[in-house]
């Protein structure tokens, strides 16, 4: 598939023209014209890139790319270094990181909804992009331990909880990766638990006074799911060899 081709087909599917996001989405650095071996993975990471040499890729597919607003325009260091090998090695790199999250089907937050049996789905309208602040109703209601005893068993990871109450939990509010900020409008929205990859100091406090359930389970661990699934379609679609490397993050 040309490269040209591939990046058209991509940007339309995750509607990344019309998302305001923090970074260049869809082709970030050129390669190859043609592909048919895909890496995909959350981060592009030079463990990543090595990776994609080991398996003599002609693309990689990311949800963190490079070039966020506000970071240094130099290429030095790190950034030197990965870009080196992906021009070395004639790699093209794709990322999409809000069209990735919000993606009705693909998207982080809808496989997320998914893995955990969260039903009932629909954006909170209120927070834009559609689809960044999700929310639903557990398919069974359950204790906040057992709902976390859920969680690091579906992603493999045990999340921080915040508990308020010994109630049972049937209402969720989610926003994969770093969400953290959004639990003031989770608790407006009167559901029993917030669930995020991150967690900042004053998270636990809103949890507290606001009265609900606060769960982190992992930035890296809640956005495995969305870029995969991008690749698996890709894959379905038009035969290509994608295969999904996962380099572990503890965060």
């Amino acid at each position: 598939m040309k490269t040209k081709q591939l990046t058209q087909y991509l940007n339309q599917l995750l509607n990344s023209n019309n998302i305001n996001d923090y970074c260049p989405n869809g082709l970030q650095v050129e390669g190859k014209p043609e592909i048919g071996k895909i890496i995909t993975g959350v981060t592009a990471s030079e463990r990543l890139i090595d990776a994609a040499i080991e398996h003599q890729a002609d693309a990689i597919l990311v949800h963190h790319g490079y070039f966020w607003k506000g970071e240094s325009q130099v290429i030095t260091g790190l950034k030197k270094n990965r870009l080196a090998k992906l021009l070395k090695h004639d790699i093209n790199l794709l990322a999409y990181h809000l069209p990735i999250d919000v993606h009705s089907d693909l998207g982080n937050n809808a496989v997320l909804a998914n893995l955990l049996g969260i039903t009932n789905v629909v954006p909170v309208e209120s927070v834009k992009p559609k689809g960044v602040l999700m929310q639903g109703k557990l398919s069974t209601p359950m204790s906040i331990d057992q709902f976390g005893q859920l969680v690091n068993s579906k992603l493999q990871r045990e999340p921080l909880i915040n508990a308020v109450n010994n109630e049972l939990v049937s209402t969720i509010a989610w926003c994969t990766g770093g969400g953290q900020g959004y639990i003031d409008v989770a608790a407006e929205l009167g559901v029993d638990v917030f669930l995020t990859g991150e967690a900042s100091e004053q998270t636990i406090h809103s949890s507290r006074e606001f009265g609900i359930h606060f769960v982190a389970a992992g930035h890296h661990a809640t956005e495995r799911y969305g870029v995969k699934s991008v690749g698996e379609h890709l894959a379905n679609e038009f035969g290509l060899d994608v295969q999904f490397v996962d380099i572990h993050n503890p965060v």
